[in-house]
């Protein structure tokens, strides 16, 4: 059956040059739960109920594996590492120096990540590394961080490095039981595919994985060593929010402005979640076309019709909130926003 709760809409405009024109050229529909730790749904905009695999939006619950083993504290890691073990960083060299300084900690070195290479996405870092003639190994990937922290874990735990990426290993099994436990869900017979990393990704509904925001936003009804961990990874996203992002990236500016309010993360094909520790909420979303230029511009109006960004903050972040279009030759022609009528 369809939602009864229309999406919300993201619209991308662009005017006639030389003019003040609003015309709307395209749309992307969103699907978002807004939820508290007991589950109950405090705003929602489409279907909250389909599977949706997470991506790299659910790394900060991911992460408590890391810490709650006491791997984090075993090998003296602190919030910048713990934030890059939440990232989808964007390959500047405080990402990757970062990366292979932790990895020589704990006794290897990039050729232990199982993540494969990629460019960095962050464009200056990118093209010096070209001029340079330089490769890339798997520490400019940008999910290096997590997979660090995989294999923190299991060199803590005394488990084989090789193979930690496979579904079988007990670095994944654990973190299939965290995802059950915050989730509220038997994820068995979820179905499962294999992320851009590497790693299993699990299909979870929308409304789930707010649940699972929200219990890292208010974990007080988690265990004491589950809480715990919980509120350290939430406070290193707030304190680190470069480490998690990068440079000129949204989720790293917003978390920077709002100064511990929220921890963002957004993940491939649409997918972002928002952690919420003043209010106890957690946030899921999903651009039903995968777009990630939808996904901020909702995320942004679901942090201001929960009053999160309030008038300073929102002038500050005018245009990472709704980012302007630009053609070629750099002049603003257009805007990303939400519709006027995104209500919940």
């Amino acid at each position: 059956m369809a939602s009864q709760h229309p999406p919300l809409i993201v619209e991308v405009t662009r005017g006639q040059a030389n003019s003040h024109g609003d015309f709307v050229e395209s749309r992307h529909r969103c699907h978002a739960a807004v939820v508290g730790r007991d589950g109950s749904v405090r705003h929602r905009w489409g279907d909250i109920d389909q599977p949706i695999y997470g991506r790299s939006a659910i790394k900060p619950m991911l992460a408590l594996g890391l810490v709650e083993s006491g791997a984090a504290d075993a090998f003296k890691l602190g919030a910048a590492e713990i934030a890059l073990a939440c990232a989808s960083h964007s390959g500047e060299p405080q990402h990757v120096n970062r990366v292979r300084a932790w990895l020589q900690r704990i006794g290897l070195s990039p050729a232990d990540l199982e993540c494969g290479p990629h460019l960095p996405y962050n464009e200056p870092t990118m093209r010096a590394m070209i001029r340079a003639g330089i490769e890339p190994d798997a520490s400019h990937n940008n999910c290096s961080g997590k997979h660090s922290g995989f294999l923190t874990t299991a060199v803590h735990l005394g488990e084989p490095t090789k193979g930690y990426i496979q579904f079988e290993h007990p670095v994944q099994q654990r973190l299939l039981a965290i995802m059950e436990q915050l989730c509220g869900l038997d994820l068995s017979r979820a179905p499962r595919g294999v992320d851009g990393c590497g790693i299993p990704t699990i299909a979870i509904p929308i409304v789930n994985t707010a649940l699972a925001m929200a219990r890292l936003a208010d974990p007080s009804d988690l265990s004491p060593v589950r809480a715990g961990a919980a509120r350290r990874i939430v406070n290193a996203m707030a304190s680190e929010p470069y480490m998690v992002a990068g440079t000129g990236e949204f989720c790293s500016e917003v978390m920077q402005a709002l100064r511990g309010k929220a921890a963002l993360k957004p993940g491939a094909e649409g997918v972002y979640a928002g952690i919420l520790p003043g209010l106890g909420l957690g946030v899921c979303l999903k651009a039903e076309d995968g777009a990630g230029r939808a996904c901020e511009a909702a995320m942004a109006q679901v942090l201001v019709e929960l009053g999160v960004l309030g008038a300073e903050e929102r002038a500050k972040l005018a245009d990472r909130l709704t980012p302007p279009v630009a053609n070629r030759a750099g002049l603003k022609v257009g805007r990303i926003r939400a519709a006027a009528d995104a209500a919940s």
